[in-house]
């Protein structure tokens, strides 16, 4: 069986658990409302879902792996909301994933896109960390920490020049979504289609938590906040735009950042001890992110053929 490929099937599960931190349909989502559509699943046969997006989806670290290449594990929220709904999963999730991954190859993996097609009924999609470089900003902001531990130096070092350079990538990266969502509106046309945000990294009050395993400035957790809201902020907006839902994993995840202690928290800190990557969601997170994804996916209609 092609590795990407699974059929999950649980008979006695009638989805995931549903708590207080899952919001209405009206909070947790953004449509397009004049997209034609139609409510109805796919009669008689098997959902066809193809997760696509970068290491958020894919769940690096995080036990079991079964793409070395990609860091991918058979515990993301792709494969827990397969699992749940009895659908097929077609997973190409890839860790440092760009927009560019999508209809291009990353490395040795090719085009994301090529895994949609007419037969195609959902596609989630998470991207858009990697376009404003993720990994490197955090590893600059922890760099300049030393400089300034009580201070904001990796916001100084950012808006240097009179603009913030984070908040501009995030411009910048908003027509790549736009782009992603149209090829993926092409290629799988009467699929739902889920842009999913990104969860809770930073305490949502602003309050640093600097230790040896959060090496930031103290004041540099509200700014590294509110570019990850900015993000967010983006994304549900181009998938309004065009036509696609938009799932909110930040609202459901806050009180659950870096910051808090093992047990409570659902991202991993910089310097991570669980098995999971470092400031990415654990096991916990990815349980969160596919509860949010399943409570979404009913408040988008399917696409008509």
């Amino acid at each position: 069986m092609d590795s990407n490929k699974q059929v999950t099937r649980s008979p006695g599960r009638r989805g995931l658990v549903r708590g207080a931190m899952v919001a209405s349909c009206a909070v947790a989502l953004a449509t397009a409302g004049a997209v034609p559509a139609s409510a109805s699943a796919p009669a008689s046969r098997t959902v066809n879902y193809v997760a696509l997006g970068d290491s958020y989806a894919a769940g690096p670290g995080i036990p079991t792996q079964v793409d070395t290449t990609c860091a991918r594990s058979d515990q993301n929220y792709p494969s827990l909301l397969a699992t749940a709904k009895s659908w097929q999963l077609t997973d190409v999730t890839c860790s440092g994933a760009t927009t560019t991954a999508l209809a291009g190859p990353q490395g040795s993996k090719p085009p994301q896109l090529d895994a949609l097609g007419a037969d195609t009924d959902v596609v989630t999609l998470t991207i858009g960390g990697n376009d404003i470089g993720f990994s490197s900003n955090l590893a600059t902001c922890a760099r300049l920490t030393s400089s300034d531990p009580t201070g904001n130096p990796c916001k100084t070092f950012f808006t240097s020049g009179g603009t913030d350079q984070l908040e501009q990538r995030v411009n910048d990266t908003a027509p790549k979504i736009a782009a992603a969502v149209d090829a993926i509106k092409q290629k799988a046309p009467r699929a739902k289609v889920l842009v999913v945000g990104y969860p809770d990294l930073f305490p949502e009050d602003g309050v640093g938590c600097t230790s040896s395993a959060m090496p930031l400035a103290a004041g540099d957790f509200a700014y590294l906040r509110d570019t990850e809201k900015k993000l967010n902020a983006m994304l549900a907006s181009q998938a309004s735009a065009n036509g696609a839902g938009y799932v909110d994993t930040y609202t459901p995840t806050i009180g659950h950042d870096m910051c808090k202690p093992a047990g409570e928290r659902w991202i991993e800190p910089l310097v991570a001890p669980a098995p999971a990557a470092s400031a990415h969601p654990n096991a916990q997170g990815q349980q969160a992110m596919a509860t949010a994804v399943e409570h979404a996916i009913h408040c988008v209609p399917y696409r008509r053929r």
